[in-house]
């Protein structure tokens, strides 16, 4: 807009142009430009100087009755029209914006609303305060307030769709005032008055704006409206058309008794609209929790038994003539029955889940709490868990939260948009398509429906404006779903969390990852198996408790699976000594731990990280100190074998069987994690190198292989025994979870050494074949020296 005044002022052509404009609501009026005048003001650029009648203010209204109206509604008007007011002086006037009414609608039918089905959501709220305000009105008039309803019914052949209620209807002024007046909201006014007279029972009037009559446009090209107030003998017909700058409004020849009839001629494009089945889909969806019953026209077939006359005939003809040839009396027949169809047309509520969120959480059963989730969110199993609650502070609404019995079958897709928060305001469905805005990504499985009264939505009642607002109801709903988690958690039977989290584990690491705000009430809730587990999954509260008074920290091992983590050569040390290992056996699960660094003040500690400290005393120190010392040529010379595969060799305090292993440096990628980068599709290959840590390799002195290297350690060692080493280090790799970047030559010193075993076994004598006869009584064999004689006596 300013851009706008700037531009103009500096162009004299177009000053003229905005100042013969205003001459057609002046009389007689004297035009002056002022070409020299500041560039911020268009009022000092352009001065309408008046000489004779003063100006008439225009309103925007056109139609039959707008001329007629024109000053009964100049005081009304002067509230909804925009202004450029300035204090009156000789020089200076006020002006009333004008608008281009047909430019105006538009914008709000086209520009307003994101979806053309918005319009039944809209004009059944209308519906729905009409009959809200009779309801009033009747408490105090003394009038028969019952059977308020909304009936829906469209016309598929005259291509038409007809919205009724029996709510308080209008008058030939209220339709000017309402109607012929856009973002004149008769609601809003409504609750002024009420709120005048300290009344407070307009909370659940719905419309806030006064456009959301005109959606009707989305869909309609001709929009009629029929209506008649109880205080009125005349019904109304008020009538406009898509693309008009007018409406028209007469006297009905058709009478109401009392209420709103719309009529809408549906456009080419949008003659679905025109199914009542389509119809009633919406109103479930928009409108299944308004006050009042909807009533949509249905036309089905229902089954009914009928006597068959032709097939009874024909049973009782057979029967006769089998008598007469056996020369009997005929046994009697039973009638034949068989099914018609009768369609059946009439009105059928549409609405008939009921809002369990207004009701007091200590009114509301079990079986109303699982009924009503499986109803609005089509469900099949009942619900883990729940929260009833309502939110009072900055902003105020009721919720009910809850917890799936079982996981989607696309809960894969982290970053799909979940729809399972529904967002209500005074019962009216306004959207389900938040994406992270009222729940982060780890809580998406999270079921709910959220209502209050006062959201600061947009127009279109379809967008939270205010972000404060929204981190608040976020904060609120993401703090009462982990105190539901927390809650089952805590239940002596273990069953049912163990069986939530093995269907939504991953989306509560996932929140330790990315939820820095709720880090340590989650990581609460995480469960594993652990070396003293056993069948069960185990708390790190529970690790915790069970943790020796030495231990300084959590210890974890990652593998492909329990059975693996439970054979890595990492915990054999660990094992022994009695200290408890958490197994991470899924992806995200060491990216997890990572991101918690600590829990109850523990550090996590990753036992395949190199300078593993296990607590040993100080006799075991100096015991550790000798033993380095006395494989110091033979750490020396394996690094100088491995050369820069690894950064050192170091004689190992945690390897029990194993021979050796490959730690890797505390800053690194752990062999886990390294596997896991490779096989994201998208990896960075330059990044993974600076990632990669460092190799350390862990030698086991108690391990025959290592003693026996050791023997052969140094410049004098055999290529047979440097191969040994090379192959140590391959195998290793695998054991310790790595990938061997060159597997052929792997291959090949796997097959070098099988053939100098193969050699060797060739070379060795053949023992005899030993006689059965020879095995004495207790089944034991006596080796016999043949006797090798010097005369043959066959060849005599």
């Amino acid at each position: 807009r300013h851009s706008t005044v700037n531009d103009s002022s500096r162009n004299p052509r177009h000053l003229t142009t905005m100042a013969a404009r205003a001459l057609s609501y002046t009389t007689a009026p004297k035009l002056t430009v002022n070409a020299r005048a500041p560039k911020s003001s268009t009022a000092q650029a352009v001065r309408v100087a008046k000489r004779a009648a003063p100006m008439k203010s225009v309103s925007f209204l056109s139609g039959a009755s707008t001329i007629a109206h024109k000053q009964s509604t100049l005081g009304k008007q002067t509230r909804q029209s925009l202004r450029v007011s300035a204090t009156a002086t000789a020089d200076e006037e006020t002006f009333k914006y004008q608008a281009e009414v047909s430019r105006l609608m538009d914008l709000i039918v086209n520009s307003l609303y994101s979806s053309k089905e918005i319009f039944l959501r809209e004009l059944v709220s209308n519906a729905s305060d009409a009959l809200d305000k009779h309801r009033f009105d009747s408490l105090t008039s003394g009038k028969s307030a019952d059977s308020l309803e909304i009936k829906i019914k469209a016309d598929e052949e005259g291509k038409s769709l007809t919205i009724e209620d029996n709510g308080i209807g209008m008058t030939k002024s209220d339709l000017v005032d309402t109607l012929g007046t856009i973002a004149n909201s008769g609601t809003s006014k409504f609750m002024e008055m009420l709120k005048e007279k300290g009344q407070d029972e307009g909370s659940n009037l719905i419309g806030q704006f006064g456009v959301g009559f005109y959606s009707a446009f989305l869909v309609a090209d001709t929009v009629t409206v029929i209506t008649k107030n109880e205080g009125d003998d005349t019904t109304w017909v008020w009538e406009s058309s898509q693309g008009a700058d007018g409406y028209t409004i007469k006297p009905s020849e058709e009478s109401l008794e009392r209420g709103t009839k719309i009529v809408l001629k549906l456009k080419e494009e949008a003659e679905e609209f025109g199914d009542n089945a389509k119809l009633e889909t919406l109103v479930k969806t928009y409108s299944e929790f308004v006050n009042f019953p909807i009533k949509v026209w249905k036309v089905r077939q229902d089954p009914e038994q009928v006597l068959d006359e032709e097939a009874t005939a024909r049973a009782k003809e057979d029967a006769k003539k089998k008598a007469e040839e056996e020369g009997k009396e005929p046994e009697e027949v039973e009638d034949v029955m068989k099914t018609i169809f009768n369609t059946v047309e009439e009105y059928a509520v549409a609405n008939d889940n009921k809002p369990l969120w207004v009701r007091s959480p200590r009114e509301v059963e079990e079986a109303e709490y699982a009924e009503f989730f499986k109803m609005t969110f089509k469900e099949f199993m009942d619900p883990a868990a729940h929260s009833h609650f309502v939110a009072e502070g900055d902003i105020e609404f009721r919720s009910i939260l809850y917890l799936p019995g079982m996981a989607p079958m696309d809960q894969q897709d982290f970053n799909a948009k979940s729809k399972n928060i529904k967002l209500f305001v005074k019962r009216v469905f306004i959207s389900d398509d938040f994406g992270e805005d009222l729940m982060p990504r780890y809580l998406q499985f999270v079921k709910g429906v959220v209502d209050s009264s006062d959201l600061p939505l947009n127009v279109s009642r379809e967008i939270l404006q205010e972000g404060r607002v929204v981190r608040i109801m976020r904060k609120r709903l993401v703090r009462k779903s982990l105190d539901m988690m927390k809650a089952m958690a805590k239940e002596e039977d273990k069953s049912a969390y163990n069986t939530f989290f093995e269907n939504f584990g991953r989306n509560i690491k996932v929140g330790v990852i990315e939820d820095q705000d709720n880090r340590k009430a989650l990581a609460s809730l995480l469960r594993f198996s652990t070396s003293q587990s056993g069948d069960t999954l185990a708390s790190l509260d529970e690790y915790v408790a069970r943790m020796k008074e030495d231990q300084k920290g959590i210890y974890f091992v990652s593998a492909t699976s329990k059975e693996a983590a439970e054979k890595s050569p990492f915990i054999e040390g660990l094992v022994k000594r009695g200290l408890e290992v958490v197994y991470l056996t899924e992806p995200i699960d060491e990216i997890a731990l990572t991101n918690l660094q600590e829990f109850d003040g523990k550090p996590l500690v990753d036992v395949s990280k190199d300078e593993l400290e296990l607590g040993t005393t100080d006799e075991e120190k100096k015991e550790a100190e000798e033993t380095e010392e006395e494989y110091k040529v033979l750490t020396e010379w394996m690094k100088e074998v491995l050369g820069e595969q690894v950064e050192k060799v170091v004689v190992s305090q945690r390897l029990g069987d194993s021979p050796c292993i490959l730690a890797t440096s505390k800053f690194g990628w752990s062999a886990n994690m390294e596997r896991i980068m490779r096989a994201q599709a998208m990896g960075d290959n330059k990044a993974m190198e600076y990632m990669k840590g460092r190799k350390v390799m862990e030698i086991n002195p108690s391990s025959p292989i290592i003693k026996a290297l050791r023997a052969q350690a140094g410049p004098a060692a055999s290529d047979m025994a440097t191969s040994q080493v090379q192959l140590m280090f391959d195998t290793a790799m695998l054991t310790s979870g790595f990938i061997i970047e060159n597997s052929s030559e792997f291959a090949e010193r796997i097959f070098s050494m099988m053939n100098m075993t193969a050699d060797a076994s060739a070379e060795a004598p053949k023992e005899a074949p030993k006689d059965e006869e020879s095995k004495g009584d207790e089944g034991s064999t006596e080796s016999v020296t043949p006797e090798i004689l010097s005369d043959d006596p066959w060849k005599k």
